[in-house]
């Protein structure tokens, strides 16, 4: 049961409903309990009601985007290294080195595939509690 996803408390931040309930259903079909965000100050106020296991943020969002909210959290001592996933439907290299900039640990390119969703999670919430 080592790989077990059940009961990780995972947020899911993007303006768009179909992206929010694709990830939520996929997710909770594993197990994980799901929070989830419209755009960043939505989503910052249950971050620390809810403090996640891991957040996925999408970067085009209206009032804060997921930069600045990638950098709201990074910047925050309780959630600093709680891992922040960027989700965007462009697979620039110019997105991918400025969320690396604010923090963020991964990114992946919109539509993502169960497996890619499963795989960040394991990759950082999984490994990090092995180490």
């Amino acid at each position: 049961m080592e790989n077990s996803l059940e009961g990780l408390k995972v947020m899911v931040i993007d303006d768009s409903k179909t992206i929010r309930r694709t990830a939520e259903t996929l997710l909770k079909k594993v197990g994980c309990e799901v929070i989830t965000g419209t755009d960043g100050f939505d989503a910052l106020a249950k971050i620390a009601d809810h403090k996640p296991d891991i957040i996925f943020v999408d970067i085009m969002m209206p009032r804060l985007d997921g930069y600045q909210t990638c950098a709201l959290i990074k910047h925050n001592r309780t959630f600093r290294n709680t891992p922040v996933i960027m989700l965007s439907s462009k697979d620039g290299l110019f997105d991918k080195a400025k969320g690396r900039i604010v923090g963020s640990d991964q990114y992946l390119t919109k539509p993502f595939s169960k497996d890619e969703l499963l795989g960040a999670i394991r990759s950082h919430v999984l490994e990090a509690r092995k180490a």
